[in-house]
């Protein structure tokens, strides 16, 4: 991810991206304890006319209660707010959809996990796999 992470950075804010440009966004954010800038590449998700990131980083604390951030999405970036999901249910239901959504090949590439058995996990499964990866979900809304 290191060596990614400042190819990606780049490489979405030019037209060259082209069609990773609707698949990823950049988020940019201080740290809430210290004052940390961070900008990070992360699948971008649409779930019920929503925009989400679907991660299991420890920099999602971050958005705990809410924060600011710069969203490079599509080629143009905006201020949004960001909260994270803090009900474990909902958590594991955004996952699961999404995943039934974008199938099992893409759901892997798409949401940086690993299914066994070739298939979408259950409900049940992202719920356990939420508690036990420290998964979470951020929602972003204009701000």
């Amino acid at each position: 991810m290191r060596a990614v992470n400042p190819l990606m950075r780049y490489l979405l804010r030019t037209p060259l991206a082209g069609g990773l440009r609707k698949q990823f966004m950049v988020l940019s954010f201080k740290g809430r304890k210290t004052g940390r800038e961070f900008v990070v590449p992360v699948s971008a998700h649409h779930i019920d006319g929503d925009l989400y990131a679907l991660i299991g980083s420890v920099w999602k604390v971050n958005f705990r209660g809410g924060a600011t951030a710069s969203v490079l999405y599509e080629g143009s970036s905006r201020a949004m707010r960001g909260e994270l999901i803090e009900d474990r249910a909902l958590t594991a239901d955004l996952f699961h959809r999404c995943a039934v959504a974008y199938g099992v090949k893409r759901a892997q590439r798409m949401m940086g996990l690993q299914f066994r058995d070739a298939r979408v996990p259950t409900l049940a499964e992202f719920a356990e796999a939420i508690e036990v990866n420290k998964l979470a979900a951020i929602r972003f809304t204009p701000s």
